[in-house]
């Protein structure tokens, strides 16, 4: 018969009892010996998975740098010589940029060019800096505005819900054109392998692209290029119906006057929109506006205390876009709204290069595209001021 170690003594004789607390306290030690050995072991295991996953892992990111170097060195063969067999003949992944035959327009410009290019065009001083800015793949992009609010009102627990109004639904479409530049360069430029030809060429594409596509997203009519927000038609706030944008006038012909109708602008636009709101104007305009003091003797207008920030006018973020138009009479020479909102720039994320070395000999000519479009796309969003008495 068996005893428990811990029975006392009084139950068993005293060298008995050491002999059983000896046994437990040995079977105690070596299955804590035996836990650490393998909670050890388990360590080692997961150590050696870990350092095996990095190892493989480490081949991907250099699989990256592969693939983009090569088609960046292809693209840099083919505008300095002309020689597409690389780009023709260079299979990227899926997740990579693909060329295209010259036979479709030209080839996709390599990443680092294409990124150049982005981050001047949102620098540059037009509405892309503000405005809503989509990429797609089609040829046009259409979108559904909600005019008004879906009805609602009170009922009592056991009483009759009344059917209620429905809201209305505008569908507005904005097509992309084709934008398009046409930088030249001499053979003997090109043939300098000192010559940086990717950055050059990013450099006078984005300068081309920026201005076009600024200048038509404030006045484009329309006809083979974007929509500009002042190419729609204007009505005085007071009436004001979708379709048109809303505007308060100064008061004085081709003047601001003391500058309570900034007050006035500012107070037209909806509360849903003020908040995001923000000023346009070019540097003419801005150079009169911040002239102007409050009653108090306090400029309107207030700089930016951080490096890049904007200036504020009446507590509002001013945008200066050059394409706006100067004061003049009856002019419509500053804007305020929410342009994230109120106005939407479509583009495609590609930009295409054809080489050209006939047509300006000895010059190589190199023809960039890209398609964009843009357009009102909330008419509530948008009040303008007119320089004009009524």
């Amino acid at each position: 018969m068996t005893h428990d170690p811990l029975e006392t003594s009084e139950q068993m004789p005293l060298s008995e009892l050491k002999t059983a607390l000896s046994g437990f306290i040995t079977e105690i030690t070596g299955f804590h010996t035996d836990l650490n050995s393998k909670l050890h072991k388990h360590e080692e295991r997961l150590n050696m998975i870990d350092r095996k996953s990095m190892t493989l892992s480490r081949p991907a990111l250099a699989t990256t740098a592969e693939t983009l170097a090569p088609h960046q060195k292809a693209f840099d063969t083919y505008l300095r010589s002309g020689d597409d067999e690389a780009l023709r003949g260079l299979e990227l992944d899926a997740k990579a940029m693909s060329t295209s035959v010259a036979s479709d327009g030209g080839y996709l410009v390599d990443p680092q060019t294409s990124d150049t290019i982005a981050t001047v065009l949102r620098s540059h001083a037009s509405l892309r800096a503000i405005c809503n800015v989509v990429n797609v793949e089609a040829t046009s992009y259409d979108l559904l505005i909600d005019q008004g609010e879906f009805g609602s009102g009170w009922v009592a627990e056991n009483g009759t819900v009344s059917e209620t109004g429905t809201t209305m639904i505008d569908r507005i479409s904005i097509p992309l054109f084709e934008l398009s530049a046409l930088p030249k360069a001499s053979q003997r430029l090109l043939d300098d392998s000192a010559f940086d030809i990717e950055t050059w060429l990013a450099g006078r594409i984005a300068d081309k692209f920026a201005r076009d596509e600024g200048a038509a997203f404030v006045m484009g009519d329309g006809n083979n290029k974007p929509t500009g927000f002042l190419s729609h038609g204007t009505i005085d706030n007071m009436l004001w119906s979708w379709g048109s944008l809303g505007y308060v006038a100064t008061g004085t012909s081709a003047d601001i006057g003391d500058g309570v109708s900034l007050i006035d602008l500012v107070y037209t636009l909806g509360a849903e929109y003020r908040a995001n709101g923000s000023f346009v104007m070019n540097s003419k305009t801005a150079g009169s506006v911040r002239k102007l003091k409050d009653a108090d003797g306090r400029f309107l207008w207030s700089d930016s205390l951080a490096a890049g920030e904007p200036a504020r006018l009446l507590g509002y973020p001013v945008h200066i876009v050059e394409d706006m138009p100067d004061i003049a009479a009856d002019s419509m020479s500053i804007a305020f709204g929410d342009f994230s909102k109120g106005y939407t720039v479509v583009e495609r994320p590609d930009i295409r290069i054809l080489r050209d070395p006939f047509s300006a000999k000895p010059h190589v000519l190199f023809y960039a595209t890209k398609r964009v479009g843009g357009d009102v796309s909330d008419f509530a969003a948008i009040k303008l001021l007119k320089f004009g008495t009524s």
